[in-house]
């Protein structure tokens, strides 16, 4: 996969976190937002302006997902702030990530509790894939790699595996 391709689609996953975002949003005044439906149509909105294929979309969206459900279970299972998800110093979040990721865990979480148990099944991670901020860790050998921003998950850079899991650092 070249380099623009590569950068296309984490630039892809970040406007349709932007999407979603809005959608939320503008639902809030009449009712919970439903996730699924509101990534869908953020998928369906790449394909429309041609931003990606059907199959790129369907895949970025897939990413998106993945991630919102795990900060889901995350925050479900520990009380924890999303901050502390993330396991980085909050000056080098980016604000306008970390706070699209609390609008989405705050005004979903009646929903997050359900996809959160739907969530240990999409526990890997793997190179070539998008993921958001936050930490992986080599599931070989526990290396982990630390995300500052949205990106292409590579090989790990110890032993060169491709898969991961999330580290939520939840009594570290």
């Amino acid at each position: 996969m070249s380099d623009e391709q590569n950068n296309r689609l984490v630039d892809a996953y970040n406007r349709m976190l932007e999407r979603v975002k809005g959608a939320i949003i503008d639902a809030e005044q009449n009712a919970i937002p439903n996730l699924a439906h509101n990534i869908e149509n953020a998928r369906e909105k790449a394909v429309e302006l041609g931003e990606l294929t059907r199959e790129e979309a369907e895949k970025v969206g897939n990413y998106l997902k993945r991630d919102v459900e795990n900060a889901g279970e995350y925050l479900n299972e520990s009380g924890s702030e999303l901050g502390e998800w993330f396991r980085f110093d909050m000056q080098l979040i980016e604000d306008r990530l970390l706070e699209m990721f609390r609008l989405i865990a705050d005004r979903t979480s009646i929903e997050l509790s359900e996809l959160a148990r739907r969530a240990d099944a999409l526990g890997e991670w793997h190179t070539g894939e998008i993921t958001g901020i936050g930490t992986l860790e080599c599931k070989a050998c526990g290396e982990q790699v630390h995300f500052h921003k949205s990106g292409h998950i590579p090989p790990c850079p110890k032993c060169h595996e491709t898969r991961f899991r999330r580290v939520s650092h939840s009594g570290e």
